[in-house]
């Protein structure tokens, strides 16, 4: 059983095209400072709390600061951006959906992260790429891949399927973030009536490809998440990186027609008053 979409490159096919001046390749890490440490030749990178974050509220970038940011590092709406980076494509995927929040489809993720190319001895460069200035038009974003809090309250009464791809620690209310992120918590722990506990990591393999598409049907049917009638499933985690990743899986990989990822997450839902909240197993 294939995937639903031809979204995926493998690393021979990036090894193949890395002098081919119709994409753009971008890594996009979780730890920014490894870009700088060597990086696919060619590859574009951005910093994902620096570049891609409003620097004043909690948000993303609006359309506009999206479209003059890519247009300056030389991406154009005519090339094809094909993504990458560590922790297994965490901010990599990330991008993709926000790519396609702003409607941008010329978009494709490496099957595997940046651990990957470098595990297979491939070139790496501490060069960083020019490119001529492009035009990156945006559209207004895309809101039926994005999830607010209004659509997270609704959901707890209108049949929406949840899913919680945070650690089963952070599910249970044990930990509010996971190690390492203790300053980026919210003031409660536990997760949001009626989620399914699926851990993002659950859907990739060792190396961090993505495991088959019968697998992944398997892991997420087996959860109740999987709609035959194509209903609507809400994913999300702490900060909405992970489950962007999720969002990649269920919509791109497995072909699920209505597919949000709530951004704001349990860093918001975790803050807010007079909300659910549910802690265990």
């Amino acid at each position: 059983m294939s995937y639903a979409n031809d979204v995926l490159v493998d690393t021979d096919w990036v090894a193949e095209h890395l002098n081919d001046d119709s994409i753009r390749i971008v890594e996009v890490d979780e730890n920014p400072a490894l870009y700088a440490e060597g990086h696919i030749p060619g590859a574009i990178g951005f910093d994902w709390k620096a570049d891609l974050q409003d620097q004043v509220k909690r948000d993303f970038l609006d359309a506009e600061s999206f479209g003059k940011l890519f247009g300056e590092k030389g991406i154009s709406n005519d090339h094809t951006v094909v993504l990458y980076g560590d922790r297994n494509n965490w901010f990599a995927a990330y991008t993709y959906w926000y790519l396609r929040y702003y409607g941008h489809d010329k978009v494709k993720l490496i099957n595997g992260p940046r651990e990957k190319w470098i595990a297979e001895g491939r070139e790496t460069t501490t060069e960083v790429p020019s490119y001529p200035a492009a035009t990156f038009d945006t559209s207004e974003g895309n809101r039926s891949i994005r999830a607010f809090r209004d659509d997270v309250l609704a959901a707890l009464d209108n049949g929406t399927k949840l899913v919680d791809v945070r650690s089963p620690q952070e599910f249970s209310g044990e930990l509010i973030s996971p190690a390492g992120y203790e300053q980026e918590g919210a003031q409660r722990g536990g997760h949001i009536p009626g989620a399914a506990s699926i851990p993002w990591s659950q859907a990739v393999q060792e190396d961090g490809t993505f495991k088959s598409a019968e697998e992944l049907r398997e892991l997420y049917g087996g959860k109740g998440v999987l709609r035959e009638d194509d209903g609507p499933i809400i994913a999300y985690c702490r900060i909405g990186e992970r489950s962007a990743h999720t969002w990649f899986v269920l919509h791109e990989l497995l072909g699920q027609a209505d597919v949000k990822n709530y951004d704001g997450s349990w860093t918001e839902w975790g803050n807010l008053v007079d909300v659910p909240v549910e802690q265990g197993a």
